[in-house]
């Protein structure tokens, strides 16, 4: 890894309801060196979305931070919202972004994880490219069950038991699970009529593990009461998002859909943003300075004040 080498990490915790919760877990993330280039809540899925940047180690003990202080602050015995979870600090990828490869953020990951069970003892699910097993590679994989399924699962089922640190999960933070990978577009599209059984069959068609687009993973859900098809591209070079958009026009003509209105969780990169793309023009008030992350490292937030 170049010494000059920048490193991306989006954690994402189990909040989105409380703006003090979550400005308290973003606080404790504020490390010298590393830049906050977004954060979000997002009410309807209850979660929070945190893009970080800078020097490797510094980006790693400002992520592990975070972790630490929303295990303190969210309980997830408690907790309910439409998205998959398993922690507090539900996951924690590591992304290159200048200077750094894939294989560099997998062993960046990997010390995270150690971290994370050395300081707070949240034991860890290794990921992506750092997964320890053939069958974690996939977070869904790694997320089956949820919190409840996998409390009691990692009891009877050696296994589903962490890579690192249990055999139980934390007792109201649950597990994290951190992993390396490239750049992600989380994008959501919502419906013009509430109808959720729409949603579910364009996401079930579009997904690549139904035979759909490559590299798209898709739920349909309800959100704030309307019908949203939730995706993650986890591949936007072999699968462009104008490919990915006018796929959904076509489900949503075969399934009697209309598209609505869309949104962007966290940021993109360079390479996915095209000036006018329909897709892009579907996001309200969509502004490439604050939603580009090449951009956004020359301009970044202020750290939330405590």
């Amino acid at each position: 890894m170049n010494s000059d080498a920048i490193i991306e990490c989006v954690p994402n915790f189990s909040e989105g309801t409380d703006l003090s919760r979550v400005s308290r877990i973003v606080h404790a993330m504020q490390v010298p060196g590393v830049s906050l280039l977004d954060w979000s809540l997002d009410l309807a899925h209850n979660r929070s979305v945190v893009t970080i940047a800078g020097p490797a180690e510094a980006v790693l003990e400002s992520a592990v931070r975070g972790a630490g202080k929303a295990a303190a602050l969210v309980d997830l015995t408690r907790q309910r919202g439409v998205h998959p979870r398993i922690g507090a600090a539900d996951v924690i990828p590591f992304i290159p972004v200048r200077g750094a490869s894939l294989a560099d953020c997998a062993l960046l990951a990997r010390q995270a994880g150690l971290n994370l069970w050395r300081r707070y003892s949240i034991p860890v699910y290794f990921y992506g490219a750092c997964a320890a097993r053939p069958d974690r590679v996939q977070l869904e994989d790694v997320r089956r069950g949820q919190f409840e399924g996998l409390r009691d699962a990692v009891r009877r089922e050696t296994s589903r038991r962490p890579d690192i640190g249990g055999p139980d999960l934390h007792e109201t933070a649950g597990a994290s699970a951190v992993g390396a990978r490239s750049f992600l577009i989380a994008y959501n599209v919502h419906l013009r009529q509430p109808d959720i059984t729409a949603a579910r069959a364009i996401a079930r068609d579009i997904r690549a593990s139904n035979g759909g687009l490559h590299g798209v993973k898709a739920l349909g859900v309800l959100a704030n009461d309307r019908a949203q098809v939730s995706m993650n591209i986890t591949d936007h070079l072999a699968t462009p998002m104008p490919k990915v958009y006018n796929r959904l026009k076509e489900l949503a003509f075969r399934y009697g859909a209309e598209l609505d209105d869309s949104e962007l969780i966290g940021l993109i990169p360079e390479a996915a943003f095209e000036e006018g793309a329909e897709w892009i023009s579907r996001i309200p008030d969509f502004d490439p300075a604050l939603k580009v992350v090449e951009r956004r490292l020359v301009n970044p937030l202020d750290w939330p004040v405590e």
